[in-house]
């Protein structure tokens, strides 16, 4: 299906006028056990210049799903409902997730979360004013990294919880990142701000000392410039944040906080809005189908992944130390590398007597040290492969009761005056975001992932060679990447 434009022309709309609403809803549920720091929500902003109507729906989700507690028909369900209750078209509905990592299931259930979604959109129809939209970017590179490391070897490690960082001197480069937010800004004709859209991509993970459920830094950031711009409603759209994370995601030496990640990614979203001047425009809107291909590669790489799991195994042998004997040791010979069993003078004293004994203790004591250092590090490059390794049995599992060879999903490109979207219902790795930007022949374009959907990661096809988490939790084959960049290109020229 390829749409332009619509055939339905909404009451007391006139060709050319651009109007627009916005209106919000709070999504939690406190259940037993579960502590809520900051509410999550969701925003709905209507737009229409008279002919063509848009929705643009940023929950405070996981993904719309796929996972977590967004069912899988909830964007079927839920265009359905818009398109024959508001008389918008299903496929001008964008539906973005913030991709927020709660602890629990905390959304509300199925049944309410649609309905409140939904009356967002229903009241932002109802409230729409007249408003003149503009085109931006910011900048905000402090608070992310790329979080699969490069490896001397070749390979590619991420940056999890759920697995150790490789050693330090194991590591080559960091992969690239965007820093780049995309902004929308939508003022009434007075002059004062309605709408912000921005666009930003980072994982939203590290959340609050407390642990308490949040909206992560997004949340606080919008805070940050709703407080600042009375009046307006700022609706975060999360992007290409496949391989991108928190700088302060491994940090242990302070309290894990996102607020203020979410406070330094406000006040750049703000100082970008400076610039900004809005006027007229128009909206655009192509939606077209497209088959990506599931990955068929699983089975030799899990044996591989199998092989190199039964070696590391093997070799965690022969150890004399344990943890209790190994750190007094290890200090001892940080502190002073050439007399560490002693004070100087006791050497000095074994070699005016002519015996060596201290040193030889010293040389069987860096044997074993070296040995449990090996097995640690064996030990660590386990945890990382066995979690692979169980994630690419999962997704294997995953493709094979699907039963059919590829995935059908969508990509949507929505144009406002200057401001572009590109959409993708995977986790898009930054090189192909990237890659769309660059090959967009307009000058504001920006990539909503986690749209419409939810196929789990998009990495490049380069990256399959090197592992990573990012490959090991993609469904889809390295053509996946050709087709989808393809697409994009193809729907960025008829915008």
């Amino acid at each position: 299906m390829s749409i332009t434009t619509s055939d339905i022309t909404l009451e007391k709309a006139l060709p050319g006028s651009l109007r627009a609403g916005v209106a919000r809803r709070e999504i939690t549920i406190c259940r037993e056990g579960v502590a809520v720091h900051d509410p999550l929500f969701v925003k709905s902003l209507v737009l229409d210049d008279g002919k063509t109507p848009l929705v643009i729906i940023a929950m405070d989700a996981v993904a719309i799903g796929g996972i977590a507690d967004v069912r899988d028909d909830f964007l079927s369900r839920l265009r359905l409902r818009i398109e024959e209750d508001l008389g918008i078209p299903g496929a001008h509905v964008l539906v973005n997730a913030s991709h927020t990592h709660p602890a629990n299931n905390i959304l509300c259930d199925d049944a309410d979360l649609l309905e409140r979604v939904f009356d967002t959109v229903r009241q932002a129809q109802a409230e729409r004013v007249a408003v003149r939209v503009g085109a931006g970017r910011g900048e905000e590179d402090r608070i992310i990294i790329n979080r699969t490391l490069r490896l001397k070897d070749g390979r590619a490690w991420t940056i999890r919880h759920s697995n150790p960082c490789p050693p330090d001197e194991d590591v080559e480069a960091l992969g690239p990142i965007d820093p780049e937010i995309g902004l929308l800004k939508i003022d009434r004709l007075d002059g004062s701000t309605l709408a912000v859209v921005y666009n930003y991509a980072c994982h939203t993970l590290i959340g609050v000392p407390s642990g308490a459920v949040t909206a992560n830094f997004c949340g606080f950031a919008s805070e940050v410039i709703e407080n600042q711009l009375a009046g307006a409603t700022a609706l975060f759209l999360q992007g290409a944040a496949g391989d991108v994370t928190e700088v302060l995601y491994k940090d242990v030496s302070r309290p894990r906080d996102a607020r203020p990640l979410g406070i330094l990614l406000g006040l750049s979203v703000l100082e970008g809005l400076k610039s900004i001047r809005t006027g007229p425009a128009e909206i655009t809107i192509i939606n077209e189908p497209l088959e990506l291909p599931r990955r068929t590669d699983s089975d030799q790489r899990i044996a591989e992944l199998e092989k190199e799991r039964d070696a590391l195994l093997e070799s965690l042998r022969f150890t004399s130390l344990n943890i209790k004997s190994f750190i007094p040791l290890y200090f001892k010979h940080l502190m002073d590398p050439a007399h560490p069993a002693d004070y100087s003078y006791r050497y000095l004293q074994e070699k005016q007597i002519g015996i060596d004994d201290l040193r030889c203790l010293d040389v069987e004591n860096r044997r074993n040290m070296d040995k449990y250092l090996r097995n640690i590090r064996a030990m660590e490059a386990l945890t990382q492969l066995v979690d692979n390794l169980e994630t690419l049995k999962k997704h294997r599992a995953e493709n094979l009761q699907a039963g059919g060879a590829s995935i059908r999903t969508e990509v949507l490109g929505v144009r406002i005056g200057e401001f572009v979207l590109i959409t993708s219902a995977t986790e898009v790795l930054t090189e192909i975001s990237l890659n769309i930007k660059e090959a967009s022949p307009y000058p504001h374009t920006f990539i909503a992932a986690f749209t419409n959907g939810y196929v789990h990661y998009g990495a490049p096809a380069g990256d399959y060679a090197r592992g990573g988490y990012e490959v090991m939790e993609c469904l889809l084959a390295p053509e996946w990447q050709a087709l989808f960049e393809t697409k994009a290109a193809d729907v960025l020229r008829r915008l």
